[in-house]
């Protein structure tokens, strides 16, 4: 007979692969509010562990909160953002990068595909993979196959993903709970925790930060575009909250709130700090 843990549905959680150094990732995920866990992914990647409140609690789907998350981090990012998620019923990924529009896949828990072909091909081409082999193998992916459930397609998706230098944890492996990921990363001798300092010490830290890894995303930081890149953060924020709002997304709603309040220091610094 079956045991008591494999009769559990498996817990929500999720994964957010940036293609950046630590260094570069940790000043600008603290914005996000939720407490993380940050360590290396391979030679150009880190990987953020969540601790999944808003999933954990029921306050809204793991897979919105995540999307949200990844599209607030990648806007205006010189990197793109990779978010990988489960829940009871479903997984899949969500590939977020600059202000284009997310493109991602789902698979039932049992592995059955409910993505559109099409977007795994998206997906290849903003990741720069190999448009033959690599598409072949993500095609795979997008197929019948009795024998792989919803973990394992992830597990296949980071192996194609291998080619572009993603190198995960093994015991950061999808489809583990959130606190037992975030448990698993916080050994890792690379690893940093990552919290929200309140806006005065994230302002404060324009002074103290290699300005050089933020300037994409910072608006006070990023040279004479800084301002343009203000009023994108601003423009992009606003549907996003609204959207949040509308659907009672807390994912969406906090990725609009971000980049609206992020958009406004950044015109507030430039003004109250014109530059020569």
């Amino acid at each position: 007979m079956p045991t008591e843990a494999a009769r559990t549905p498996p817990a929500p959680g999720a994964l957010l692969l940036c293609r950046a150094a630590p260094a570069s990732v940790a000043p600008v995920a603290h914005l996000l509010r939720e407490p993380m866990q940050l360590t290396r992914a391979g030679d150009a990647w880190s990987v953020l562990v969540p601790e999944g409140g808003p999933w954990r609690d029921g306050a809204e789907p793991v897979d919105r909160v995540i999307t949200g998350w990844a599209t607030a981090l990648a806007v205006g990012a010189p990197w793109p953002v990779l978010a990988l998620w489960w829940d009871t019923d479903h997984a899949g990924f969500t590939l977020a990068s600059g202000f284009r529009r997310p493109v991602g896949f789902v698979w039932l828990a049992s592995g059955v595909p409910v993505g559109e072909d099409e977007a795994m091909r998206t997906f290849a081409a903003r990741m720069g993979l190999d448009p033959v082999l690599d598409v072949q193998a993500l095609d795979r992916l997008t197929e019948p196959d009795s024998a792989a459930d919803a973990r394992t397609r992830l597990r296949g998706l980071l192996a194609v993903l291998a080619h572009a230098g993603v190198s995960l944890p093994a015991d950061l492996a999808p489809g583990e709970p959130a606190g037992r990921l975030r448990e698993a990363a916080a050994r890792r001798p690379d690893s940093l925790p990552v919290e929200w300092p309140g806006w005065r010490e994230a302002v404060t830290e324009r002074d103290t930060v290699d300005h050089s890894r933020l300037g994409p995303w910072m608006p006070w930081t990023g040279g004479p575009r800084a301002r343009a890149l203000a009023l994108a953060q601003v423009a992009a924020g606003l549907p996003l909250l609204v959207r949040g709002l509308r659907r009672r997304g807390g994912g969406w709603a906090t990725a609009g709130a971000l980049l609206l309040a992020h958009g406004a220091l950044g015109l507030t610094y430039d003004f109250t700090h014109p530059r020569d």
